[in-house]
């Protein structure tokens, strides 16, 4: 029988708040009750903004800390904008099963807040929405769009405090002088920065709520464009250049990024709740184009938007002491991944027969043995249209795996030793080896079709 490491479970069998578990020596943490959960995602940053990926032109000491106590995952993967990834992190499902637009979510969409509700969860979410409205009034078509989406109060999150929740047009600064609408109420603070206020909100809630599980998701604005000064900045301490934008500032926006991060595990660690509290740590896609970073293996060049990993490869951290071991993992892991995990983490694992499209990691986390096979590939429905500023990208429909990416137009690229995919493998080049994977990955993409067509 599988040992599931379920605090829930742990009930049964503890009195105490450590204790061993079904015969394995690993403690379990607060089992009188249920985990905190902490998600917090980076807004455009590849792995290559981070030391513990090998990234040496911005210090993150708190998330190579994290890291280096907990599991870092070689292979995590997003969708290559901000909103796709979003969409399928909340939801558990890949973007053509519920894509409307850009910037838009599906008011009767159920996400990973609302599951967690029903399981007990106080819930928390704070930073950027842009899921309710996006397109300016003037784009063509916007008149179809525009206020259709999901109102954060509808969202599954007790709290809410987020940055573009309303139209485009009345979404201020996210950053210097930030406007942002907090439990119903439109807030502005002149002369603050707005990654500031929503860590401050962050950690007044799970001081409030610090009795009981809670879950908190902070979808970051950092460092997403426009690159301005942080208030560590040099140029900060003039009022008058503090919306000034240049890519130089990028650097202090990953640095202020790292901060906040580390704010957040502060103040967990102050509540006493660090050893019952899993921390994940995760980005929406890859680095802005403009920037390139330096690592260990040369210069990386940001390649947000585009399919490739530059635009998909992001950093995963998990950090749970006592229940995760430190280490790398190489298990592929998907955006639709998340909401089983977290559901599998509270003790309340979604039925085998459930209709989502993510695969728990839990069990890679805890060390356990699982019946149910490591994800095998990644699917990927990517076209961000229609939205205001995406025209100009096109759809791509793919199935990779650690090494080999296969495009629904047939070109296959060997990512291990092409990884900028610049030297298509097409079918007529094909060696027995290639011929195989091509075989085996289009059988994915036709599978993914079908099931995904079947449910719509």
């Amino acid at each position: 029988m599988t040992n599931w490491k379920s605090p829930v479970l742990a009930l049964a069998v503890v009195i105490a708040t450590v204790v061993a578990f079904a015969g394995t020596s690993r403690p379990i943490a607060a089992a009188d009750r249920q985990p905190n959960i902490v998600l917090i995602m980076a807004d455009d940053l590849g792995i290559e903004g981070l030391g513990c990926y090998g990234g040496l032109s911005y210090a993150t000491p708190q998330l190579d800390q994290l890291a280096a106590e907990g599991l870092r995952f070689s292979h995590a993967h997003a969708q290559p904008l901000c909103a796709n990834t979003r969409m399928q992190l909340m939801t558990g499902m890949h973007n053509d099963r519920n894509w409307i637009c850009f910037g838009i979510m599906d008011p009767s969409e159920k996400t990973f807040g609302h599951y967690l509700q029903q399981v007990g969860y106080k819930t928390c979410i704070a930073g950027k929405w842009q899921l309710q409205s996006y397109d300016p009034p003037d784009y063509p078509g916007a008149e179809t769009r525009r206020g259709i989406g999901m109102h954060p109060k509808d969202s599954g999150f007790d709290s809410y405090a987020l940055y573009h929740s309303l139209h485009t047009e009345d979404k201020g600064s996210r950053y210097a002088n930030p406007t942002w609408l907090e439990d119903g109420t439109l807030k502005q603070a002149a002369g603050q920065y707005g990654p500031d206020q929503w860590v401050d909100y962050i950690n007044a809630f799970m001081e409030r709520e610090k009795a009981n599980p809670f879950f908190v998701y902070y979808p970051m604005a950092l460092p997403h464009w426009p690159m301005n000064p942080t208030p560590d900045s040099a140029d900060w301490n003039d009022p008058e250049k503090r919306l000034d934008e240049d890519p130089r500032y990028f650097k202090d926006m990953v640095e202020y990024m790292d901060k906040c991060v580390g704010k957040v595990v502060q103040k967990i660690d102050d509540l006493g709740l660090r050893e019952n509290t899993l921390i994940l740590f995760y980005s929406d896609n890859g680095t802005h184009l403009s920037i390139t970073s330096q690592t260990q293996n040369g210069p990386v060049a940001g390649g947000k938007g585009l399919p490739t990993d530059a635009g998909t490869h992001v950093p995963l951290i998990a950090n749970w002491p006592g229940m995760i071991q430190p280490g790398v993992s190489d298990a592929l892991v998907d955006s639709t991944d998340f909401l089983p995990t977290m559901m599998q983490a509270a003790g309340h694992p979604l039925p085998s027969d459930h209709d989502l499209d993510g695969i728990s990691f839990y069990p890679e986390l805890v060390g356990e043995d699982s019946s149910s096979p490591r994800r095998q590939w990644i699917y990927s429905f990517y076209d961000p249209r229609p939205g205001w500023d995406k025209d100009h990208f096109t759809r791509h429909v793919s199935a990779r795996d650690r090494r080999w990416h296969l495009y629904e137009t047939g070109q296959l690229f060997d990512v291990q030793e092409d990884v900028l995919e610049q030297r298509p493998i097409t079918a007529e080049n094909d060696t027995a080896e290639t011929a195989a994977v091509r075989k085996r990955l289009a059988a994915v993409l036709k599978s993914q079709s079908q099931s995904n067509n079947d449910v719509q």
